[in-house]
């Protein structure tokens, strides 16, 4: 791009900045429409390995920098691909010129940002470059073969190939044109399949792993949501690609937090009903009705995702006001009653929130929480009245308004409730976050508004526990541990699967830390500490601290913040208190996972149970914590079943009817195929999966995501089989570990045709590579088991016959064929070609070969194989017998090659004979 010269145009053209190709060949299509213009450009969109080929179209279309020109002599602007003002701040310069003219040529709607137009050409074409294409065609004007294949590459972008719902007639007719002009597919083909470098795989699986769908109404939305430190430029391209994989979903929100911004990308399938350009407009951002961003600041990442969905919401149901979905009568509190009274009538209605009223009236002038009438109880203030402590600035609505601000006013700025009023300021109900939730989520479910914290269990102490069952090196480090939160002065719990597993007497040296104060902060010291190093997660409040054991090997401590800050009196400087780490807990899925470890000196060993998790210990209860805990992760369902299993527990009555809710309502089957299959990963890893599998077949969870997965007698007879294969093998003790997922998959799906086969896998979107790898062992095990009845019928069987039928057979594959396998003999060979012939390896190598005339090339291999075989009938075992078979080997080669070109020469001579003329023969 040129910089360095000063020009003083009075026709310019430019697009907004970071143009995508759209922009960039729009802009040159614009220049043979504007042939004396200067093309501005400030700068372009970077593409991962594409950096080379944008370079040389800025050369070879003489993009010019802002930098250098005189805007003053600015006459006319000619805009492409956008037309609001805050987008082309490049050329804010010219737009204050005195007669200025302003041509645009657009496909976006129209926005409050608009620049004012002399002349335009709008049309909600599929690509910008279209409509410039179609009117370069109806000036009689032929663009170069380079110019085509630009133009091309624009319309192809910004249609998806033409496979958005956003392409018209016009983008085919303007491509076929183009085509006509020699338009270089070619080209076009290898700029748009640029492959995703490492660092874009990473990311793309970061964000399937955060994925999650909501049901709004029947419409499957899914959000994405990933903190990264640096800002990446393909993160459009990368939210594509998930909406492609997610074929269910309507509608996409990708959230990226990058930097002291939000970053939201939202992709629509249904246009028409979900305007995706009018939900980020409500953020302050734009784009197509079908595609749409924005760049929100001074928001966290989960407001930014509930305003979204509050906004979806509302879009959707235009129709839906305040007072449809309002709770009436509601419960007030007068201002002139005391704290506790209010504290009671929360408690008693199991209230977060009420309104406060003037006395003797229902007029609203404020709103009271539960947690602060019960603070100032606790602060001997009960008998204050409640208007000292109220929010007198509590926002109200009337019935008839809508329901988006509503939610904006309790999603985005928290506030509990929003009373809703009339035209008196008279309370007529109130609406809760209860009543959006239930709305967002479309679900029967009421979210209980009672404090979750009420009903808390006595807590107790466990250091004799830590001290006996754990390894002497583990209880020193927990003792390091809570020295520091001394010295720091914060308190620091272990918590989740660690606390439950040690409880319950099983292995688990996993420790995962939660600090009430700042975690990051002290993760740093417990680093230092180590001689280890941290990695934190500021948007998370999280952190990793790793470090090296005594052996010398790599551990890892997860740290979390958990902040919750009370006053013993007022004046007094915050104290934080044991209901932080309360409501931390109450936050994960299963009371058996909601515990915490004090590690603090004084208070070493102290378990914090607020959810009953000790009971449901020695009941053997699998219990949930919330009631919405499956709607709003389905997975949470499978975690279910494996912990029952496991544990040998069994899923609460309310927990399974709330399973039982989740699978009628649909809502599993519209878990992407990523977060399923790492869920059925787990499964498969477990000691015993086929009990999984058992409760699942119960469940009909199978079916939901197959039907060919439904388990019949044959394939648990199968399961189990591989359950106890699995279990031999791992009694070897070596160092190849089977992926337990494609054994177990393989026995679910024995009979499978390979196109149903293919469908099973599409439900799980596995990688290419997965995919076909997974289907050539299939295939491979299929031909294998025909082989080896035959070697099995064989009277002069060997083992090197074995190992060249199983030599290219991974070993999930082999293991597979051991628990398909009925015939003992068989079973008793593949058993020993594992534990004895599998890892063998010769003396010789290929550069011996080599030193002895081998020629480079296949048969360097054939000769290795063949040794191996008869290596393992004991024919070739040392190196000097390999040597001397390779010889023997070689020789035979020489002398079958030799015979065969003698055998061509006396062919290639008789040929020549009869083709020779009669009377030359005669002669």
């Amino acid at each position: 791009m040129t910089e360095n010269s000063l020009f003083a145009p009075e026709t310019i053209i430019t697009a907004h900045v970071n143009a995508d190709f759209d922009a960039l060949a729009a802009m040159v299509a614009a220049k043979m429409l504007y042939p004396e213009a200067e093309i501005i450009v400030p700068s372009y969109r970077e593409k991962t390995g594409l950096n080379y080929f944008l370079d040389s179209i800025a050369y070879i279309f003489k993009f010019r920098s802002p930098k250098g020109c005189d805007f003053s002599k600015v006459k006319t602007l000619v805009l492409v691909d956008t037309r609001q003002r805050g987008r082309v701040q490049q050329v804010a310069e010219a737009l204050n010129n005195p007669g200025l003219q302003i041509h645009c040529y657009d496909h976006h709607p129209d926005s409050e940002d608009d620049l004012p137009l002399d002349y335009s050409v709008i049309r909600e074409w599929g690509s910008t470059t279209t409509i410039l294409t179609h009117l370069i065609k109806e000036k009689g004007l032929l663009p170069s073969p380079d110019e085509a294949t630009m133009f091309g590459l624009g319309i192809y972008e910004d249609t998806g190939s033409f496979c958005y719902d956003s392409t018209t007639e016009h983008d085919f007719a303007a491509a076929a044109w183009l085509r006509g002009q020699f338009m270089d597919l070619g080209i076009i083909s290898d700029l748009m399949k640029t492959a995703l470098t490492s660092e874009q795989v990473l990311l793309l699986n970061r964000m399937i792993e955060s994925a999650v769908t909501h049901e709004v109404h029947g419409i499957s939305i899914v959000t994405t949501s990933i903190i990264l430190e640096n800002y990446v430029d393909d993160f459009a391209v990368l939210t594509h690609q998930i909406f492609e994989m997610e074929k269910n979903a309507k509608v996409i929100f990708a959230l990226a937090q990058m930097g002291d911004r939000v970053q939201v990308v939202a992709r629509s399938r249904m246009p028409e009903k979900i305007n995706v350009n009018m939900i980020c407009a409500s953020l302050g951002g734009g784009g197509h009705s079908y595609a749409a961003a924005a760049s929100v600041k001074d928001k966290t990442m989960e407001e930014v995702r509930e305003q979204l969905l509050a906004a979806l919401f509302s879009t959707i149901h235009k129709e839906i006001n305040v007072g449809s979905k309002m709770t009436a009568p509601a419960k007030v509190v007068e201002d002139t009653q005391s704290l506790s009274e209010a504290e009671a009538i929360m408690l008693r209605y199991g209230l977060k929130a009420a309104p406060v009223v003037a006395a003797g009236t229902m007029k609203c002038i404020g709103l009271i929480e539960y947690q602060i009438a019960a603070r100032a109880v606790g602060h001997k203030l009960g008998e204050q009245p409640v208007s000292d402590f109220m929010n007198g600035r509590a926002a109200t609505m009337p019935p008839d308004a809508s329901l988006y601000p509503a939610m904006e006013i309790i999603l985005g700025q928290r506030q509990r409730m929003v009373p809703v009023v009339d035209a008196e300021n008279n309370v007529l109900g109130v609406l809760t976050r209860t009543d959006i939730m239930r709305l967002l989520l479309d679900d029967s479910i009421r979210i209980p508004e009672g404090d979750p914290l009420v009903n808390t269990q006595k807590d107790r102490n466990i250091a004799g526990i830590i001290k006996d069952k754990l390894p002497k090196e583990h209880h020193e480090l927990l003792r390091s541990i809570g020295e520091l939160a001394d010295k720091q002065q914060v308190n620091v719990y272990a918590v989740g699967g660690f606390v439950r597993d040690l409880l319950m007497d099983r292995v688990n040296l996993d420790i995962d830390l939660t600090v009430e104060g700042d975690g990051i902060a002290f993760a740093r010291q417990l680093a230092a500490k180590l001689h280890g190093r941290c990695r934190s997660h500021p948007m998370f409040q999280t952190a990793i601290v790793i470090f090296k054991d005594e052996a010398g090997a790599e551990q890892r401590i997860d740290v979390a913040t958990s902040r919750l800050e009370y006053y013993e009196y007022p004046g007094a400087l915050p104290t934080v208190e044991l209901s932080s780490i309360k409501m931390d807990l109450s936050r994960r899925d299963f009371s058996i996972n909601a515990l915490a470890l004090r590690l603090n000196l004084a208070f070493f060993g102290d378990l914090v149970d607020p959810f009953g998790a000790l009971r449901d210990m020695r009941e053997k209860h699998i219990r949930i914590l919330h009631s919405l805990s499956f709607v709003e992760d389905p997975t949470r369902i499978l975690r279910a079943i494996r912990f029952e299993k496991r544990f040998n527990f069994k899923i609460g009555p309310q927990t399974e009817k709330l399973i039982k809710n989740c699978l009628q309502l649909g809502l599993f089957q519209k878990l992407s195929g990523p977060r399923l299959f790492h869920e059925l990963q787990r499964i498969f890893n477990e000691k015993e999966p086929l009990l999984c599998l058992q409760r699942m077949e119960g469940f009909g969870i199978l079916k939901q995501i197959h039907p060919l997965l439904a388990l019949t007698p044959s394939k648990e007879s199968m399961l189990a089989e591989v359950e106890d294969v699995i279990s031999w093998y791992k009694l070897l003790f070596l160092k190849q570990q089977p992926v337990t997922w494609i054994v177990y998959l393989l026995s679910l799906c024995p009979n499978v045709k390979y196109n149903e086969m293919s469908e099973i896998l599409d439900r799980f979107l596995l990688s290419a590579k997965q995919r076909n790898d997974f289907m050539l062992l299939r295939e491979g095990t299929r031909a294998a088991s025909r082989r080896l009845l035959a070697w099995q019928k064989d009277e002069g069987r060997s083992m090197g016959a074995l190992y060249r039928i199983l030599i290219k057979i991974p070993l999930e594959g082999i293991l597979y064929l051991m628990a398909q396998n009925n015939m003992k003999d068989i079973k008793k060979e593949l058993s020993n070609y594992l534990s004895r012939l599998w890892n063998m390896t010769l003396d010789i190598t290929g550069e011996d070969l080599l030193a002895l005339g081998v020629p480079q090339g296949p048969l360097v291999g054939r000769i290795m194989t063949a040794m191996l075989g008869a290596k393992a009938d004991g024919l070739a075992n040392t190196r000097e017998e390999q040597l001397e078979r390779a010889r023997f080997i070689l020789r035979e080669a020489e002398k079958f090659e030799s015979e065969e070109k003698a055998a061509r020469e006396k062919e290639a001579a008789s040929k020549e004979i009869d083709s020779m003329p009669e009377e030359k023969t005669a002669q």
